[in-house]
């Protein structure tokens, strides 16, 4: 009689509980699964993408440590490797002070850009004055112009003032960019206005606010325009390769361009020059990566 009354004191909703536990086990066990699988399949596209960067890569290296004879075979053994080829690029050519120029026309680039797009983006989210809306429309549409377009009218205003042969010749046309002030002023537009209320009520002045409170709370967008900015002024081969006639004042892709000529089919030469070229990029990335993905990650991303 106990155990028969005991059945029947259970409930309808226990029962459909202990039935329905099951069934939820089962559902997160088929959803950690999908999960799996997709990070698997995640996983496999980005080693492919990798291999795909890193295979021609790996074929330049190849090459720069074979001697000049031997690169014409298409083979990865290399059976008498060498770093003549390196020695050459530095004896034979003036990569020192191509690495100098590069250096000095990025960093003031870089420099340049960020304080002018921060100037500039804090004036848009922060000041009102009319037409606002209308000058930030402006300064978007200068992305869509591609930059070859102001070649020639940039190098007739270089040519007018004395300037060509000169690194601002290569900083001043590369330094403002709108890309920048859109990237500073949407991180500015995230930071609470509060601030500088705050500061005003203090006496704070707007370049005070800009200098003490916005620059210290935007070093992420900072060192994300400073980062791409270097990269892309030390990469850029057409505006310096036509301001720039000096030997000791090209940059390295202009040098890269100018020598190649010269090697011929020495494949060895021009691969080892190509991976010096782009060696300091990598050192760069390796250095200021965590830097670069704070950098996307809090700017311009967010509404």
């Amino acid at each position: 009689m106990s155990t028969q009354s005991t059945r029947t004191l259970v409930s309808p909703r226990a029962v459909s509980r202990r039935e329905a536990a099951p069934t939820e086990t089962a559902r997160k066990t088929e959803y950690d699964r999908r999960v799996k699988l997709f990070n698997r399949i995640c996983l496999g596209v980005l080693i492919g993408f990798a291999l795909l960067w890193l295979l021609p890569i790996a074929w330049a290296l190849d090459t720069a440590l074979k001697p000049n004879a031997e690169t014409t075979q298409v083979t990865w053994a290399i059976d008498n490797p060498t770093l003549g080829a390196f020695a050459r690029v530095f004896t034979e050519t003036d990569m020192l002070s191509w690495y100098a120029a590069s250096f000095i026309t990025s960093a003031l680039t870089a420099l340049v850009t960020v304080v002018t797009g921060s100037m500039a983006a804090f004036a848009l989210s922060r000041m009102k004055f009319r037409y606002k809306n209308v000058a930030f429309w402006f300064i978007l549409i200068g992305i869509m112009i591609p930059g070859q377009v102001l070649i020639v009218p940039q190098f007739r205003e270089f040519d007018a003032v004395n300037m060509l042969n000169t690194f601002w010749a290569v900083v001043l046309p590369q330094a403002p960019t709108a890309i920048a002030v859109f990237i500073f002023k949407q991180f500015f537009d995230g930071l609470p206005r509060e601030l500088d209320d705050a500061a005003k009520v203090e006496g704070a002045s707007g370049m005070r606010i800009y200098r003490t409170i916005a620059m210290p709370l935007s070093r992420p967008a900072v060192a994300a325009v400073g980062i791409f900015t270097f990269v892309h002024t030390w990469n850029n081969l057409l505006w310096p390769l036509l301001v720039l006639s000096n030997p000791k004042l090209m940059t390295v892709p202009v040098g890269l361009a100018t020598v190649q000529g010269n090697f011929g089919i020495r494949y060895a030469d021009t691969m080892a020059t190509a991976l010096l070229g782009a060696l300091p990029l990598v050192a760069v990335y390796l250095l200021f990566q965590r830097h670069i993905v704070r950098g996307i990650a809090g700017t311009g991303l967010k509404g």
